[in-house]
């Protein structure tokens, strides 16, 4: 009785460990999950920790290279998000545009998951009555619903991360694929290869480069 108490001990404190190893590694410093991946990163943690903790047939050899695994499928999906937008968008969903300028775009609204009912409930939480004032809104991955009303100025966007482009930000902003590549010239840059991150801030677009 005594052993599997011990075993018990060993297995859960493998978890505790495996948990902060993977919190520090993804760099999130908590488990709030950003993205749909996250979320089911989650559960599969959960799961995995619970069950081999009661499980009296699973050693503790077992449940570190059971972490192990699951800890190299993390670090895989990391990089594969950090280095393909398109696989990126896949796994986690994109940004949609459910009102664009005054009107209301019920495929997006669809694909978000929201109702007539949600879309009003979300404008009257913002005073926003109708949704002709609406000037662009936008369900974000994680399901954030953000508003710009008419007159406003477009808030913070990522254009460019990790050298990636995201042509549904480019969509939301209301510019396209040449107009980047103009921008980057003007600044001396041959392609967003170059450019770590890339924002567009109250109208103006800021760069930083990798050097």
């Amino acid at each position: 009785m005594f052993d599997e108490i011990i075993l018990v001990f060993v297995k859960l404190l493998i978890g505790f460990l495996s948990s902060i190893a993977i919190i520090n590694f993804t760099g999130k410093g908590n488990l709030s999950p950003n993205s749909a991946s996250d979320q089911v990163q989650n559960y599969v943690l959960g799961g995995i920790i619970g069950g081999v903790i009661y499980n009296r047939n699973i050693k503790a050899l077992a449940c570190m290279m059971v972490m192990l695994v699951w800890f190299i499928l993390v670090s895989g999906f990391k990089w594969i998000k950090t280095h393909n937008v398109w696989l990126k968008q896949l796994l986690d969903g994109k940004a949609l545009i459910v009102i664009n300028k005054g009107r209301v775009n019920i495929e997006n609204c669809r694909k978000a998951g929201l109702t007539a009912h949600d879309l009003s409930f979300k404008l009257r939480t913002n005073n926003i009555y109708s949704v002709k004032r609406v000037k662009r809104a936008v369900v974000e991955q994680n399901g954030q619903f953000i508003l710009i009303q008419e007159g406003e100025e477009n808030p913070k966007f990522p254009i460019i991360t990790d050298g990636q482009l995201h042509p549904d930000i480019l969509e939301i902003i209301g510019k396209d694929e040449q107009w980047i590549t103009e921008k980057l010239r003007e600044r001396g840059f041959d392609g967003c290869n170059q450019i770590f991150l890339g924002e567009y801030v109250d109208g103006e677009l800021t760069l930083i480069p990798y050097e």
